[in-house]
């Protein structure tokens, strides 16, 4: 499957690579790509030069104009991309939200939200707020635009069967974010969130953009997973909140 979908990726899977979790027959090096005897997360390494497209040396020639947050969200409510103001991005990266999907860690059989701030959290020596406001200066003096990137669930949450956006969507949200043509997008407000969401990107239906539209079993069932994922965030911020201005607190969801 991989060789069609990350046809690069699956061409860099090489003598040369490095692989970890992975069943390969000893003689002839296949690899069992289906086996789940050791894990279901297996992972790869490879030296930059065996992806065709990559820019070698790997250095910029400027700063970032864009900054952007990963995350997946398992319980498909966050959208796939959201433009942050100076505050969000910092109460984001405070927060350090993603999800841990089965096999990710020993006992982890269910899909489960997770909080590491400023996305590690145990290397940090200071508070994340001194983190957080470094890279709102940094943003400030360069003119960097930040964004919220969700490469999770659509439609629906993963444990409700809903999918997860497709990776050409992805790069076609990455293509309209280094063009500089999503920066000036129109927008939208995500409630709870208070995300801005763009209306259209080239290349990616409209409706996958606000999960509201996307949602497939009903608009109770929809608020009932936003409050929820909201919640578990304020509930995480608490241990910082102290340390962090009001306009950083006050750039988290509202309920």
């Amino acid at each position: 499957m991989m060789n069609t979908v990350e046809p690069e990726i699956f061409g860099a899977i090489r003598f040369g690579s490095v692989l970890e979790n992975v069943i390969f027959n000893p003689y002839t090096r296949a690899i069992d790509y289906e086996g789940k005897d050791i894990t279901e997360n297996t992972r790869c390494a490879y030296p930059i030069q065996f992806i065709p497209s990559a820019k070698i040396p790997c250095l910029a020639d400027t700063h970032p104009s864009n900054i952007i947050l990963l995350t997946c969200d398992a319980s498909g409510v966050l959208p796939p991309v959201s433009k942050l103001t100076n505050s969000q991005v910092m109460y984001h990266f405070i927060s350090g939200y993603t999800s841990k999907m089965a096999g990710t860690e020993v006992g982890v059989t269910e899909p489960e939200a997770t909080f590491s701030a400023c996305f590690g959290q145990p290397f940090l020596v200071l508070h994340p707020m001194k983190y957080a406001q470094q890279l709102s200066d940094k943003m400030t003096q360069h003119k960097s635009s930040a964004w919220l990137l969700n490469t999770g669930w659509t439609g629906q949450s993963v444990a409700k069967g809903g999918k997860r956006c497709p990776l050409k969507y992805t790069r076609a949200i990455l293509d309209a974010i280094h063009a500089g043509t999503l920066k000036n997008a129109e927008f939208e407000t995500y409630p709870t969130f208070g995300l801005q969401v763009p209306k259209a990107i080239p290349g990616v239906p409209s409706e996958i953009l606000n999960p509201a539209r996307n949602w497939t079993d009903g608009a109770k069932d929809f608020q009932h997973e936003v409050t929820g994922l909201a919640q578990k965030f304020l509930e995480n911020f608490e241990k910082y909140s102290a340390g962090c201005t009001k306009e950083v607190i006050a750039a988290g969801p509202a309920l």
